[in-house]
């Protein structure tokens, strides 16, 4: 039987949001800093994150410009890490806009949901409520059924990345890939 584990988490987000920065740090890439660059992703790309000994976590980024498609990978999906960029108020109404059409998913109704308002480094503290107030927060988490988590991250300085693997390892869902009998 393989012991190979695989897990269900997709990250998601508007173009330019900081998710494939977020996810190079988080895979230990140490050479995120404030000099470094990274190119919107076209299509999807996977990022493998270890988070125990024998466990790791498969990531699915989807880019931005792919928002029309993201509902066909949402199929087994129990994660998902929204990245906002946290910096960039003129954004954050159009990451709304997409949130909420990922919480009104069906095949979504039961996954655990990260809100992760990225960019902190460059952004001042009272961005961060300004940023919730204008994704409605408060009013959302009285009216969907998933549970959301709200994380400040930089994946320039590295804050936020032990809360996110914390988060990846505590609502860790393994399936096992069962040998295929020929």
């Amino acid at each position: 039987m393989s012991d190979e584990s695989k897990i269900a988490c997709l990250c998601l987000g508007p173009t330019g949001s900081g998710k494939t920065a977020l996810l190079k740090k988080l895979s230990g890439n140490k050479d995120t800093d404030e000099y470094s660059s990274t190119v919107p992703t076209v299509g999807t790309s996977l990022t493998t994150i270890k988070i125990k000994e024998q466990q790791k976590i498969i990531i699915r980024e989807l880019g931005g410009e792919m928002a029309p498609l993201w509902h066909q990978y949402y199929d087994g999906i129990n994660k998902i890490i929204y990245v906002v960029d946290a910096s960039n108020l003129c954004q954050i109404s159009a990451a709304g806009v997409l949130l909420y059409d990922l919480l009104a998913q069906p095949k979504l109704q039961k996954a655990k949901i990260l809100l992760v308002l990225a960019k902190m480094d460059v952004s001042y503290r009272q961005m961060r409520n300004e940023a919730l107030l204008m994704l409605q927060i408060k009013r959302l988490e009285k009216e969907i059924p998933q549970t959301i988590t709200i994380l400040e991250t930089s994946a320039v300085t590295g804050e936020g990345m032990e809360p996110m693997l914390e988060w990846l390892q505590s609502n860790v869902t393994v399936t096992f890939k069962e040998p295929s009998s020929s």
